[in-house]
């Protein structure tokens, strides 16, 4: 990674940290990586995940135990936890491209870092179960943390980059997942190739990899990951929902496939077209629920133009038709989190802006602006609960059920690429490194 680009976004994150806190009334920030947490009648941990408010201060994803204590105007303090272990591993002490960005102080034992905090003027974000009796400060105060998640959707180019980079490498494990199904690969097959491509374990990705094969795609957050092969004769459909990780940046990017040509091919190549035409329709200024709006009007042109439904795309999204082969969002902010914060919230100070009624898991309703980083992921799907209260609903006449019957065991198709607003033209992260392939 830059060295300059990095050093760029210390002075960017600085400048925000000390706005903020002096606006929300502290002095000093004390953030807390976490600590391991284990398993219920267990001697084994649960995987560790770090709070996602440690690593926006400092690119360390895989260290319990450890702190950032920000003061206005000074540079960092990162307190790091390196315990005398003859069981784990231990890390090296930092020495890598950020690393001369905080002062650095080494932690043999947890409770070495009680010495270097103080409660005066200052505020400590993080879980507290083990903290009991530590001068924290205040402890996750609402008007703070909703003015650092505000800020948090606007990305510095380092972010960029490390988005960027968490691209590059999910699409080499998408290339290596597509090779894998085409050879007849079960779906657990399919993720250890996808795992390898990329060079990450499973508690290393963003979030639990979606990978199905034929009616399984109509299962949103498909992570069963069966063992069975499927003979050539019955495959029919691959989607796989699978991201990566750079410097606790995520990639969050699906694609489907068919094992041969059939109609449900043209379906997904209908849909990659009208998935570009709503990352091109991702403009500063325009509230991202009318861009989910657009996406059902497309929804609705592919349910007609495939024979699926027979009202027109117009017809369809008003009656509400559209919506049981497409009940999700469109997509969401994406950065140290999938799912990344503030997709609601209505300003700095807090307040939340819901999704509109029709649209109830629409998780961003935030106005566009430059920098954000979006995902941008429509879908069709066969889901048999959703078609079951639809063939009990008014509308039922309006579907062409026959044709509902073919598509159903091909599950259904979302295509999804990770987007950067800019003020012009949009940097598609995904697109550049599956034009590489």
């Amino acid at each position: 990674m830059d060295n300059n680009l990095y050093a760029d976004h210390m002075a960017s994150l600085c400048r925000r940290y000390d706005d903020i806190l002096e606006q929300s009334g502290f002095e000093t920030l004390n953030v807390f990586s976490g600590a391991p947490r284990m398993q219920f009648l267990d001697d084994n941990p649960y995987p560790f995940k770090v709070n996602p408010q440690f690593k926006a201060l400092v690119p360390i994803t895989d260290n319990p135990n450890s702190w950032v204590i920000y003061k206005r105007g000074q540079k960092p303090k990162l307190l790091f936890y390196r315990p005398v272990d003859f069981w784990h591993y231990v890390p090296p002490a930092p020495q890598t491209f950020w690393s001369a960005f905080y002062d650095i102080e080494l932690l043999s034992k947890p409770a070495d870092a009680r010495e270097f905090l103080s409660a005066d003027r200052a505020a400590f974000i993080g879980e507290t179960e083990r903290l009991q009796d530590w001068p924290l400060g205040t402890i996750n105060p609402e008007p703070l943390i909703n003015r650092l998640h505000w800020a948090r959707a606007y990305k510095t180019p380092y972010e960029v980059a490390c988005l960027r980079e968490a691209n590059r490498i999910a699409m080499a494990g998408h290339r290596a997942a597509e090779q894998a199904f085409r050879s007849g690969a079960s779906e657990f097959e399919i993720n250890q190739a996808y795992l390898s491509a990329t060079g990450q374990g499973e508690n290393t990705m963003p979030y639990g990899n979606i990978v199905a094969l034929n009616e399984h795609a109509a299962i949103l957050h498909y992570t069963h990951l069966s063992t069975q092969r499927l003979p050539g004769t019955e495959l029919k459909t691959f989607l796989i929902d699978a991201g990566a990780n750079c410097n606790g940046y995520c990639a969050d990017i699906t694609r489907t496939y068919t094992y041969a040509d059939s109609e449900f091919s043209q379906l997904i190549a209908a849909m990659d077209e009208k998935q570009l035409q709503l990352v091109d329709g991702l403009k500063p200024g325009q509230p991202y629920p009318d861009l989910h709006r657009q996406c059902h009007l497309k929804v609705g042109e592919l349910l007609a133009q495939f024979g699926i439904v027979k009202s027109s795309a117009e017809s369809a999204v008003e009656s509400g038709l559209t919506r049981p082969f497409m009940p999700h969002g469109l997509g969401h902010f994406l950065g140290l989190q999938v799912h990344d914060v503030g997709g609601h919230q209505s300003s700095p100070d807090g307040g939340a802006t819901p999704p509109p009624e029709e649209y109830p898991f629409l998780r961003t309703s935030r106005t566009i602006e430059e920098s954000q980083v979006f995902t941008i992921e429509p879908g069709l799907y066969f889901i048999d609960s959703l078609l079951a209260e639809l063939k009990a609903s008014d509308l039922a006449s309006e579907v062409n059920w026959d044709k509902v019957e073919e598509f159903r065991p091909y599950g259904g198709v979302r295509i999804e690429d990770n987007i950067v607003v800019g003020a012009d033209t949009n940097m598609n992260l995904t697109r550049n490194w599956e034009a590489q392939s």
